[in-house]
């Protein structure tokens, strides 16, 4: 996969990935809709998502579901301790898993942290989620050298990576708290 600058973006990219990341319309034909407000075909929209999720400028165009507003009140960060050799395939094992969101490697900052792999996971109570965890801890074995579980208190901000106009400035708050989410169903556009 290719990394695409994002200075190399012409206006209409841009506009398009602006379009994409407030979510797709919920109507029949969404790639048409945002055509018609972009004031170009269709088809042209679908030829320049498809070339930048070929070139890798955007990764997905997927439906980021409320997992609190679909009765998923727990989720836990279960952060794993993993033998450096087995981290590739461990972590596409647990990545593969229905009940794990996201899933990723991290440095280790030792003595104080020695966990390297992340995998969210989301159930109905905190006891449904450290059974899924119990799972993981079954399919890694001897890969694995300690684990824990950091659980959410509150969500602070849930969005996906936003793309700023040309010369756009960051917007920023004066109460950072202010800016959470609604939590309603939206896309998300991974740039």
């Amino acid at each position: 996969m290719s990394t695409h600058n994002i200075d190399e973006f012409s206006e209409f990219d841009r506009a398009l990935v602006a379009a994409l990341q407030e979510g797709l319309p919920l109507v029949s034909e969404p790639y048409a809709q945002i055509a018609n407000q972009l004031g170009v075909s269709e088809e042209l929209v679908l030829e320049r998502v498809a070339s930048m999720k070929e070139n890798g400028a955007i990764r997905r165009i997927a439906a980021v579901p409320n997992h609190r507003a679909l009765g998923m009140r727990a989720n836990g960060m279960s952060v794993w301790n993993i033998v450096d050799e087995d981290v590739e395939r461990i972590g596409q094992m647990m990545g593969s898993l229905d009940f794990v969101s996201h899933c990723y490697q991290r440095p280790r900052w030792l003595p104080t942290w020695p966990y390297n792999v992340f995998a969210m996971v989301h159930g109905k109570t905190r006891e449904e989620c450290l059974t899924l965890v119990k799972e993981i801890e079954a399919l890694i074995g001897t890969s694995c050298n300690g684990n824990d579980v950091l659980f959410s208190t509150k969500t602070l901000k849930k969005t996906g990576l936003r793309l700023r106009r040309r010369g756009e400035s960051p917007r920023v708050s004066s109460d950072p708290l202010s800016q959470s989410s609604s939590g309603s169903v939206s896309t998300s556009t991974s740039a």
